[in-house]
């Protein structure tokens, strides 16, 4: 998620810089948006901008801010408190909606995704809602309850706590006392302090204090006691006169108090308009599974079975006892992160951080790579989930807008001269997930980490289009030959088309060397947990609120904002998508009939239109064009009129 940093010291010369050494680390977690709020006695100023902090620090009025306030401190404490953001709720454009967000006495910056912030607008309309930010709302709540409770911040915060769904890591400047209050309940925050309370300071990942820390002491001989991090369920309140940093947990009596039933709304399920196309296909299809004639190197035998079918071999899980008993000399036993696992939002990494925690009794730490196409539905799972577990969620940021810059170069490239097998282009920029998965992992020294990637699920065909055969092990574990071919076959379509020569080209490199050459040597967690759709998607409905897409019946790829882009693709020139893999897998497991299958990907395969719509509002291309140019390519089907 976003950045959030903070630094109590004296107003010296090196604190400035020390402000910017904490920014300019902060800004893997967001980049299209920064602020900071800076205390001096009685004195609270705010200074945001819609840019990333990298380029902010430079500005001449944040440092005219800083310089004039550090000025006025005359070497006394200041306390400042910092955030890099990466949008959740609310557009960057509207300063209003960045942070630090100051509402009814209360300066606060916030790493997290309210998930329920609406119902609580509905559920207290005494309040008064000035932003779209979902931050918006914890400050509102905190204040009400303070004023007509008479508690302190830290039982306020609480009770606040004890009313929201999703993350929050909060770092809060009242103007009405002299305090930097903190407090978490996923754990996202790492503190250090001096014992003579000279010294403060925290931020959202351990290894960002450290390094600064580190920084710290190669230019000034300055050495710290250890970063500690706070558990979920605890906070911090720093007296800002005295620098004394005291902890508290969330009252049990106010952590067990029953939370407001929130219900999310029915899901919408659009009527679509049918296009023509696949509906009229005279398909001849698997008398097995539902895959049809269009699929990249399917033959059939002389009863009309395919190929797959032919070699199908069976997922076996080798159960969680086997996994328990394997991650047994890992597990932590002081609450320290023990493995870390990737999460995307979608139903099978969701589940699995389930599994991890509450199952296996581990204390996963979660991870996420934004590329900028994790939609805002995936982040909003993502906050249920830690929100709930109490699990720490470690988001690494890419440059957004440069990434859809990336996509929106290669989809205008693509479109000039449409080829189903360079689909796979427009992901590239995903592909560095690998990359910092393991720089991450390295960097919280643990030993294990987990991919929830399900079998099932594999669409082989994505390669197939190229040209390229991959069998039926994982995409990335192909043999040396195969990534020859794949970079050839890739590079034969940048020579017809020079379009994909472009600002992307280094970006799309690095991604080939991440997807084939890195090593993938997560431990996959559906190699010994069964993966039983109805049950998986359930247990998340049911125990976390888990949110559904509202343009589709499908709980799978909802989170992925590409998904319906290249799936419609498919659909139209190929007459079908990963459902339509998803399924004959299923009915190759026995796990699904075939007449249920197609009745199946009859609906699923439907166009998502406002995801289509969203997709091209994020990465900045004309719709209906592009739809125009992808109903005219030739197809691999013939309709009923053709034949």
């Amino acid at each position: 998620m976003c950045g959030i940093f903070g630094l109590v010291a004296p107003a010296r010369a090196q604190f400035k810089e020390q402000i910017d050494d904490l920014f300019t680390l902060s800004e893997s977690r967001g980049k299209e948006a920064a602020g900071l709020a800076i205390r001096v006695g009685n004195n609270i100023a705010v200074y945001k901008r819609p840019v990333a902090a990298s380029r902010m620090i430079r500005e001449p009025g944040y440092r005219h801010l800083l310089s004039d306030m550090i000025g006025q401190a005359k070497g006394a404490r200041v306390a400042v408190i910092g955030h890099s953001r990466l949008v959740t709720n609310g557009a960057e454009a509207d300063t209003d909606n960045n942070q630090p967000v100051v509402k009814d006495g209360l300066v606060a910056i916030h790493n997290g995704i309210i998930v329920n912030d609406a119902d609580l607008w509905l559920k207290h309309p005494h309040l008064k809602r000035d932003y779209q930010v979902d931050t918006e709302v914890f400050l509102a709540l905190l204040a009400d309850i303070q004023a007509n409770e008479k508690c302190s911040l830290p039982n306020a915060a609480a009770r606040v706590f004890s009313l929201i769904e999703g993350t929050a890591s909060m770092a809060i400047l009242p103007s009405q006392e002299s305090s930097l209050l903190l407090a978490t309940n996923s754990g996202s925050l790492y503190v250090n302090a001096d014992p003579s309370g000279q010294w403060f300071a925290f931020a959202s990942e351990r290894f960002i204090l450290e390094t600064f820390l580190a920084q710290r002491a190669r230019k000034t001989g300055q050495k710290s006691d250890p970063v500690r991090g706070l558990i979920a369920g605890q906070g911090m309140l720093v007296d800002l006169d005295s620098g004394y940093a005291q902890d508290f947990t969330f009252d049990s009596a106010t952590r067990a108090r029953k939370k407001e039933d929130y219900s999310p709304a029915p899901a919408i399920i659009t009527n679509l308009a049918k296009l023509g196309g696949p509906e009229a296909a005279q398909l001849k299809r698997c008398t097995r599974c539902i895959l049809p004639e269009t699929m990249p190197f399917i033959h059939f035998d002389t009863e009309g079975v395919c190929n797959y079918c032919r070699t199908y071999e069976p997922v076996r899980p080798l159960g969680l006892e086997a996994l328990r008993e394997l991650v047994a000399p890992y597990r932590s036993k002081n609450g320290e992160p023990d493995c870390m696992v990737a999460v995307s939002g979608g139903r099978d990494s969701c589940y699995g951080l389930h599994v991890l925690k509450k199952e296996l009794s581990l204390n996963p730490v979660a991870y996420t790579y934004d590329w900028g196409l994790i939609t805002d539905l995936a982040r909003r799972n993502q906050a249920r989930l830690c929100g709930k577990l109490g699990v720490e969620h470690i988001l690494v940021s890419a440059d957004i807008r440069q990434k859809r810059a990336f996509v929106r170069n290669n989809l205008q490239a693509w479109l000039k001269r449409p080829h189903l097998g360079m689909i796979p282009i427009l992901m590239a920029g995903d592909k560095q997930y690998f990359y910092f998965a393991e720089q991450t992992r390295r960097r919280m020294n643990l030993k294990l980490s987990f991919l929830c990637e399900n079998k099932l699920e594999r669409a082989h065909f994505k390669a197939g289009f190229m040209g390229i055969e991959e069998g039926h092990g994982r995409t990335f574990n192909i043999s040396l030959g195969q990534k020859i071919k794949t970079a050839l076959a890739y590079g034969q379509q940048y020579l017809v088309n020079p379009g994909y020569i472009n600002r992307s080209l280094l970006d799309t490199l690095d991604a080939y060397y991440c997807s084939y050459f890195l090593p993938h040597d997560q431990l996959q967690l559906f190699n010994y947990a069964p993966w039983e759709e109805e049950q998986l998607v359930s247990l998340l409905r049911s125990e976390y609120n888990w949110e559904l897409a509202t343009d589709t019946v499908s709980s799978w790829r909802i989170g992925d904002g590409t998904a319906a882009f290249y799936n419609y693709v498919y659909y139209m020139v190929a007459g079908f998508t990963e459902n339509d893999t998803l399924r004959s897998n299923q009915i190759r497991q026995g796990v699904m009939d075939r007449e249920q299958a197609l009745k199946m990907v009859a609906i699923e395969n439907r166009p998502r239109w406002e995801s289509l719509q969203w997709y091209a509002n994020v990465i900045g291309f004309n719709l209906y064009e592009a739809l125009e140019i992808v109903n005219a390519m030739p197809k691999l089907y013939r309709t009923e009129r053709e034949i």
